[in-house]
């Protein structure tokens, strides 16, 4: 739970627990191929995967249910014997490849010593593909399986513990006991198809292609400054003339020509009547009994 506020919540993968982010990020560095072995129950998966920008490509697989319909394994494919055999399987398919180097990638698999992952590991390194590894982790006694036989041998044929517990065996018509000398016999099968006989085929992914882009139209470089603002160019508006009203001029009379003539004569007998009155002198005062004033 979130105790602080700096917590972060993990990636979904690693949440479900199937990706170790940092040990991916490590091992796609390496540019180098991986060598992923995921086992279950009942089966065994091998893959030589390279990581690429577009996803992962799968170079060279290989599943133990391959043994039985390709080299006549008659025993359970989930255990220590048919894991190295898947691995050997792998090898010689990734040796097909061009494939000389890969890094084991063991996921969030517990690396316990003698291990199914181990078990492959020894099977792809015989096959001649070099992976760095450490012996400690590999028992050799288990991967031709040895122990299977021992345990076999000490529970007794016909007692109910061995007939519970080896009933595939049997059913399949191989003794426990015997496991050792089936195991030689498919090794040594799947190494006469590594130097010379034809490997089965097997339907390989479709890669990855990229689809070109198509080009792009050539783009005029514009100015780094603000694009000019278009302005709608307005039309200017026709003023019609107005038309000019036509006045009529009333025709002059002979009466009317008569008037005027009277209004200059009476404009001009006033005019002479002020000059003469400015011409005259003006009057004495008198002041004293028969004085003028100077």
């Amino acid at each position: 739970m979130a105790k602080d506020r700096s917590y972060r919540v993990h990636l979904r993968r690693r949440r479900e627990g199937k990706t170790d982010y940092q040990a991916r990020k490590a091992l796609v560095a390496s540019r180098k191929p991986r060598l992923v072995t995921r086992a279950s129950i009942k089966n065994v998966e091998v893959q030589i995967i390279i990581a690429k920008p577009h996803g992962d490509e799968v170079l060279a697989s290989a599943n133990s249910r391959e043994l039985i319909k390709s080299y006549g394994w008659r025993a359970p494919t989930g255990n220590i014997p048919a894991s190295y055999l898947t691995g050997l399987l792998c090898g010689v398919k990734a040796k097909a490849a061009g494939i000389k180097e890969a890094i084991l990638d063991i996921g969030l698999v517990s690396p316990t010593k003698g291990s199914k992952i181990f078990a492959v590991l020894s099977g792809v390194v015989d096959a001649g593909v070099e992976v760095p590894h450490s012996e400690e982790k590999i028992v050799k006694e288990r991967i031709k399986g040895e122990h299977i036989a021992k345990y076999a041998k000490s529970l007794g044929a016909g007692s109910e513990e061995y007939t519970s517990k080896f009933s595939q065996y049997t059913a399949q018509g191989v003794a426990p006991e015997k496991i050792v000398e089936h195991f030689t016999k498919v090794k040594a099968d799947i190494i006469a198809v590594s130097k010379g006989a034809k490997l089965p085929e097997v339907v390989a992914a479709p890669k990855y292609v990229a689809k070109e882009k198509a080009p792009k139209a050539a783009v005029k470089a514009r100015p780094k400054g603000k694009a000019p603002v278009k302005v709608a160019e307005e039309k200017p508006t026709e003023v019609k003339p107005a038309k000019e009203k036509s006045v009529a001029k009333a025709p002059k009379t002979k009466g009317s020509k008569a008037k005027t003539q009277k209004a200059k004569i009476t404009k001009e007998k006033t005019s002479e009547t002020i000059t003469e009155t400015e011409t005259k002198a003006p009057k004495e005062k008198v002041t004293k009994k028969g004085e003028k004033k100077s």
